[in-house]
């Protein structure tokens, strides 16, 4: 979406865990823009130079920046290697006027949208305006002593809101050119949302997020909660809350008692037909992880049709 959100941690993230699944994966181009955490995210794993990806034929190559580097990263797709990569927003030439008119900030994006078709997958990386703004001004996205009145500017909360926005709307646009093109060779896609609640605090903004996609998509909504313990009176009231919302938005809610949520989400997916997920990232412990799997990896492998959208539980 904007500088800062967490794109190339999150792409590094992914290969860290490709790589322990036995992918040969490399780094072709890495920024770093001083942020520590990013920069240990990336050990453990090879640097080529982007020269060499080519002669070196890994499976996978990260080139950071696809707007700075889009023209070898299409020699790199020809010679039959995939490519993860990372791109903000406002870097599409075709979204400069969008972009010009909600943020009032001129664009100069160069990037040809041909590269957002030729994507087998794309990920939305998001955090919400207020998250970004906070980490902007703690430091965490470039050093204060960089931070002019222009990076400021762009870093409002409502053009943050603005370039959010158009994201998901973008994404949701492609989605519905893939329904139009399978709709001419025979085939029919509805999209339907479901959204993975809990009785955590931030199950609400889940819900709204997942209306708002819904909404893109012209969808239909299912909210789902799993659990097998009794509740609190606390917890009770926070669901007929998240209930109450999801009819608000003219939703279904669901609620399922398992001690198994992975198994409950799948059948449910299949049951309503859902074409996409929206879940807050889980937080386990390493070695549960280890013996278990992430719950969202799990559902990476059961609903290979099925696009998950991970939304930060942090605020």
């Amino acid at each position: 979406m904007a500088p800062g959100v967490g794109k190339t941690y999150k792409m590094l993230e992914e290969a860290h865990r490709l790589k322990q699944l036995g992918t040969d994966v490399v780094i072709g181009f890495l920024e770093t823009h001083d942020r520590l955490d990013t920069a240990n995210k990336a050990i453990g794993l090879e640097t080529v130079d982007l020269d060499e990806i080519i002669v070196r034929q890994p499976q996978l190559v990260l080139v950071d920046e696809l707007a700075q580097h889009y023209q070898n990263i299409q020699s790199i797709l020809v010679a039959g290697i995939d490519v993860y990569s990372t791109v903000n927003i406002q870097e599409f030439a075709h979204l400069r006027t969008a972009i010009e008119e909600l943020t009032s900030i001129q664009s100069n994006g160069q990037l040809p949208e041909s590269f957002l078709h030729q994507a087998d997958e794309v990920v939305v990386v998001d955090v919400t305006p207020e998250t970004l703004e906070e980490r902007l001004l703690s430091g965490k996205i470039y050093p204060l002593d960089r931070i002019d009145e222009t990076t400021r500017s762009i870093f409002l909360r409502s053009r943050l809101a603005a370039l959010r926005e158009l994201a998901l709307r973008e994404v949701a646009d492609q989605i519905e050119e893939l329904r139009e093109t399978d709709q001419h060779c025979g085939c029919c896609i509805h999209e339907r949302v479901l959204v993975c609640v809990s009785t955590h605090p931030n199950s609400l903004r889940l819900i709204r997020r997942g209306a708002r996609l819904a909404a893109c998509m012209n969808a239909p909504l299912y909210v789902l909660y799993v659990g097998n313990r009794s509740l609190s009176a606390t917890e009770s009231r926070y669901l007929a809350t998240c209930d109450r919302l999801c009819q608000k938005f003219e939703g279904r809610f669901l609620q399922l008692s398992s001690d198994n949520p992975v198994e409950e989400i799948v059948k449910a997916a299949t049951t309503h037909r859902i074409t996409q997920i929206v879940l807050g990232q889980t937080h386990r412990s390493r070695l549960s992880t280890f013996f278990q799997g992430s719950l969202i990896n799990q559902l990476v492998r059961s609903l290979k049709q099925v696009d998950l959208h991970i939304i930060s539980t942090k605020e």
